[in-house]
């Protein structure tokens, strides 16, 4: 079977990069012919490795040269671009005669569905159904971003299968008679050897710099965690747009010897295994590899309640904690109960790393499997 899956660029340092990599991978080492096609890639390596035998093409549309543009310059460029890209999209899966093609919900999500290549055609998502009004963005681009939720309803019902990541997301969409829940899985197994032993005074937090990951509302809650417990640290594993903007932050709060801005890294196992707990401060999620990847290492995670993603990984006050939305003082407040409590931590450490066995990757790869059978073989 051959499967290809459209994404904006794999130079990324995400989860959607990430979840794309593991799952390429593992179909390409059973004698899947797997092919990446990017619109931006722009000569980059991907920054997760890739099998050998997985094949990847960038189109050379480049919608990132207008990221962060005026809303007319994007009114110019935006819809030649969708039409060079269509027609370079069109031209390679009818040359490649693929038996699927998949949708990452990237600039492709409108345009691929209209393809009469042959293939099937299917969607995820790795967001959740209001992402693009989580943006916070006023003004014309927030009327924009209500046009574009609205259209992305009528989108998603025109692919063979429209895959969610979580039942609260699901829930969200209606009901539509093509929608799936598939979680992302975890692509290793960690023995016991290898657990965080939940001792080290260090807490993490990963993800992209920018709005979304909320960590400016991480640091306003570590400024009330540091007043009680100076000696313990917090380290931002990530990059992105809000470098400057959270060092700043930082300093202002004089915590340079507290909090520390950490570049990505491809060993983010050596991070999880020094570190006594997570913190999730993000507005919006999908269903973020950092909670399955974290209770894998037996950490308790304390996360904002927000959509999607946290409400069906974590169970309060089991193997961590779920905080409402923008409450700061609760966030540290529930940080600051599992410094405390050694016993606590361990116990919820136990439950997440038990927890996290249902995202096991022969699991969720079992339903992937099984849903391109299924569409192939109603084609």
């Amino acid at each position: 079977m051959k499967i290809v899956y459209c994404i904006a660029g794999t130079y990324n340092s995400g989860g959607m990069e990430r979840v794309l990599a593991n799952k390429a991978n593992y179909l390409a080492a059973r004698g899947y012919e797997i092919v990446i096609l990017t619109t931006d890639q722009r000569g980059k390596q991907p920054f997760f490795d890739l099998d050998e035998r997985i094949v990847c093409h960038d189109l050379d549309i480049n919608y990132e040269e207008n990221n962060g543009k005026s809303f007319l310059n994007k009114l110019i460029h935006y819809p030649f671009k969708q039409w060079k890209h269509r027609k370079r999209l069109t031209a390679y899966l009818k040359r490649i005669k693929a038996d699927i093609a998949v949708s990452m919900f990237c600039n492709d999500v409108s345009i691929l569905w209209k393809m009469n290549d042959g293939s099937k055609k299917l969607l995820e998502i790795h967001f959740s159904r209001y992402k693009r009004l989580q943006y916070g963005r006023k003004g014309v681009w927030k009327l924009v971003d209500l046009w574009r939720s609205r259209m992305d309803e009528r989108t998603v019902k025109n692919y063979e299968r429209f895959v969610v990541l979580t039942n609260e997301d699901k829930s969200y969409w209606g009901n539509l008679p093509n929608i799936s829940v598939i979680p992302n899985a975890l692509t290793y197994s960690v023995p016991s050897s290898c657990l965080s032993p939940l001792t080290a005074k260090r807490v993490i937090a990963i993800g992209r710099y920018g709005y979304q990951k909320g960590f400016d509302s991480l640091i306003d809650a570590w400024r009330i965690i540091h007043s009680f417990y100076p000696d313990w640290t917090l380290d931002i594993i990530g990059n992105g747009e809000w470098l400057n903007r959270l060092q700043q932050q930082i300093n202002e709060y004089a915590l340079e010897h507290s909090v520390f801005l950490k570049p990505p890294t491809r060993h983010i196992e050596d991070e999880y295994r020094r570190a006594s707990l997570l913190v999730l401060s993000s507005r919006y999620e999908g269903l973020p590899m950092v909670l399955l990847e974290a209770q894998s290492f037996g950490l308790p995670i304390v996360s904002f309640a927000c959509k999607c993603g946290p409400k069906d990984v974590i169970t309060d006050g089991e193997d961590g904690f779920l905080v409402s939305e923008g409450n700061i003082p609760m966030l540290a407040d529930r940080v600051l109960r599992l410094i405390e409590n050694d016993d606590l931590r361990k116990r919820m450490g136990t439950n997440a790393r038990h927890h996290s066995k249902a995202f096991s990757e022969e699991r969720i790869m079992e339903r992937w499997i099984d849903l391109f059978n299924k569409s192939v073989a109603g084609r």
